[in-house]
């Protein structure tokens, strides 16, 4: 068994709360891939989804005490990205207004995008990615927590704070946007996957930014 697989989380809390600040790096790594597509599904690009991630990783460690274990640990880390990737896109919105006016006719011809039975996978992925993107954000946010990163329809109810039947409505509102065809052939993992080597500089990113709020 690893390190990753040897704790669970709350005891993972536990042995940070009690100063043990390195075993950080457990909890960045079991949780990038979720926060990467959350920060993806939001239409950020991969820099800026990173920046939102380590901000994201130095709010759970400041407030690591105020985690009551009332929901699972992702939930409450997945809520904290949200919030981050929320008000970074109000701020965008504001200041990007025109030039969204101006990619609408962009994401219009997104929509008319048609695919062959010859496309391989990681070009299935990409235009899955796509038509993602195109979903009303609703509906986008609780698909990606519910089908891609695998959260409980109750969980993903707490993180969006809605009925757990408006969590089934917008995720089956969500799938009669992906063409049949393309829905059958997606792999979650591979959906906005986010790579080890850009793991392994997350971890270096925010234990680096934890020794100076320690210090």
């Amino acid at each position: 068994m690893n390190a990753q697989e040897k704790y669970t989380d709350q005891e993972l809390i536990e042995k940070i709360l009690n100063k043990e600040t390195a075993i950080f790096e457990l909890i960045i790594r079991r949780n990038n891939p979720y926060l990467y597509r959350i920060g993806r599904m939001y239409r950020f690009s991969h820099e800026d989804t990173q920046d939102l991630m380590q901000e994201t990783y130095i709010e759970a460690y400041t407030h690591l005490h105020q985690f009551e274990n009332k929901s699972s640990f992702r939930t409450w880390i997945s809520k904290i990205m949200l919030h981050q990737c929320y008000h970074k896109a109000q701020k965008w919105y504001t200041k990007h207004i025109e030039s969204l006016e101006n990619n609408s006719q962009i994401i219009a011809n997104l929509q008319d995008t048609e695919t062959s039975s010859y496309v391989m996978n990681k070009e299935l992925n990409s235009i899955i990615e796509k038509s993602l993107l195109n979903i009303p954000e609703d509906y986008r946010t609780a698909f990606t927590l519910r089908e891609i990163n695998g959260l409980s329809v109750q969980e993903t109810a707490e993180v969006l704070e809605i009925s757990e039947n408006n969590v089934k409505v917008r995720v089956n509102r969500a799938k009669t946007y992906l063409r049949k065809e393309i829905e059958k052939f997606y792999v979650n993992e591979e959906i906005f996957e986010f790579n080890l080597i850009y793991c392994d500089r997350m971890v270096s990113r925010v234990i680096n930014k934890i020794k100076e709020i320690s210090s």
